[in-house]
């Protein structure tokens, strides 16, 4: 064998690309079989459980110990449930629970799941601390803005998935939570000082570490405590020293997205592939944006060049192909229930906070009139997944009628007839992230000046709790959220599907 041939198969080792399509594509197919190790699934390639099955029963046919890894969070960030929104709430709303025991049962029903649909590994728990409420891509992908709470439900949430067989992975390494900036499109910076980070972001990391997390995921953050111009996925200053050395993980350690603008802006997708790896990373997710043949050729070939160059030594190379494969090797002990109680719906009614009620509003009898505040999501949140509370009342209160709006349609003002579609009915107010969004300040105050005995429910991170007749915070806008929403607004207990 060459040393070239070596090097390619050590390269594609630590590639996880993502692909197109609810079946292998032929190329994914044959780059397994030829040594390619791993795979990761987007909502795209997910339709039925048995159809995720299939799939990765064909990935295992080409290479049987392929790493088969998804984004599955539960609430808000779903791939298994992208489609019909999630039957299971996210971190913030557990975190607002606070109650381990649920922590790890609700994780470990998604581990079942994941498990059953032949996935390898979870890139959850988000172990960030939302420190700033402004923060455009955590929120409510965290468990809250205490480190002690976050650090025991990150624990919990490890120890749930991985007892089903699947391996976790604590995200986005060093912290994500204290930022003001997305990511997947420019670079922010985290100026905390050590001792800050030791004591809030890092805390959970340390937790996760502790049970025994399989991955952790690296966050394309500007952390200048440690480094002040790589971000940590290009930094070996917080790869190597800090998680390695400091914080002593020994599992896989893999890149956030590495197409995102953070870090693929200034050296391109391939260059920031192979400076990932010099740094310390062990695996390269790719194909969120860039999933065909020729992204996994683009980047297999510059870890390769920058080995033959000199800067990537083949050791750091060989020794991240083995954290990979050691993964892949894991076979976890795990006991399969002979039944399964659900625990999303129950997780999410525990969440429910109702504030300003004094008895004279709730529960509604009469179908109301739903006006539902939709802003953008970031792009860890799949596009028209279903949220809200419009369709689950529907159910309870049979006639009940939604108008959903955007930003772009308030730019003149409120449109004329929605106010007249609440004439005699109740009206409920849907907002999420209001106080992030001031158009939908500017909508709900409207809506309230006409309508005093409006009902609001926030469906993001709750801000002003005195809005409104009554109002409603969930902690999530997962599918069963909007369903415990309705149940709280009728006072009706439904058995919904």
């Amino acid at each position: 064998m060459t040393r070239s041939t070596e090097l390619l198969r050590l390269a594609d080792t630590v590639l996880f690309p993502g692909f197109l399509g609810t079946t292998p594509p032929d190329w994914l197919r044959r780059r397994l079989g030829d040594g390619l190790a791993g795979a990761v699934l987007f909502s795209r390639n997910v339709d039925t459980p048995s159809q995720l099955a299939e799939l990765t029963a064909a990935l295992r046919a080409e290479n049987p110990d392929v790493v088969v890894g998804i984004d599955e969070e539960a609430g808000e960030v779903t791939r298994l449930e992208a489609r019909t929104g999630s039957s299971r709430p996210g971190n913030y709303a557990l975190g607002v629970v606070d109650d381990e025991a649920l922590t790890e049962a609700v994780a470990r029903d998604v581990g079942w799941d994941l498990a059953a649909a032949g996935v390898t590994i979870d890139f959850a728990p988000a172990a960030d601390v939302n420190s700033n409420a402004d923060n455009p891509v955590i929120g409510l992908r965290s468990f809250g803005a205490d480190p002690e709470l976050v650090a025991r439900h990150t624990a919990a949430w490890v120890r749930g998935l991985q007892s089903a067989g699947v391996a976790a992975c604590a995200k986005h390494f060093p912290g994500h939570g204290d930022t003001a900036v997305d990511s997947h499109y420019s670079v922010p910076v985290v100026g905390a000082s050590r001792e800050d980070l030791d004591a809030v972001e890092l805390r959970p990391f340390r937790a996760a570490i502790a049970e025994g997390v399989r991955s952790i995921m690296t966050g394309h953050l500007l952390v200048s405590a440690y480094d002040r111009e790589s971000p940590a996925t290009l930094s070996p200053h917080i790869l190597t020293e800090l998680l390695r050395r400091e914080l002593g993980f020994e599992g896989m350690i893999i890149t956030d997205g590495i197409e995102m603008a953070a870090v693929s802006g200034p050296f391109g997708i391939g260059g920031a592939s192979a400076r990932a790896v010099a740094a310390g990373a062990d695996a390269i997710c790719v194909g969120g944006e860039h999933a065909d043949e020729a992204i996994v050729e683009l980047i297999r070939d510059a870890i390769v060049d920058a080995v033959f160059e000199g800067w990537l030594p083949e050791e750091r190379l060989a020794d991240a192909a083995a954290r990979v494969l050691a993964l892949a090797a894991w076979r976890p002990a795990r006991v399969a229930p002979l039944t399964r109680e659900p625990v999303g719906l129950a997780a999410a009614r525990r969440a429910i906070r109702v504030s300003r009620d004094d008895g004279s509003v709730l529960p509604i009898v009469v179908a109301p009139h739903v006006v539902e505040l939709s802003p953008e999501m970031n792009l860890a949140i799949d596009k028209g997944m279903p949220w809200g509370v419009g369709e689950p009342l529907g159910k309870l209160l049979p006639g009940t009628t939604v108008t959903r709006l955007h930003e772009p349609e308030l730019a003149d003002g409120l449109p004329a007839d929605v106010l007249t579609q609440a004439v005699d009915r109740p009206l409920v107010i849907v907002v999420r992230d209001a106080h992030r969004h001031a158009w939908q300040m500017d909508a709900l105050a409207h809506l309230l000046a006409r309508r005093p005995d409006g009902i609001v429910v926030e469906m993001g991170l709750p801000g002003r709790t005195d809005l409104g007749a009554v109002h409603v915070a969930t902690h999530g806008a997962a599918r069963v959220c909007g369903q415990a929403a309705a149940e709280t607004l009728t006072g009706q207990v439904a058995a919904f599907s």
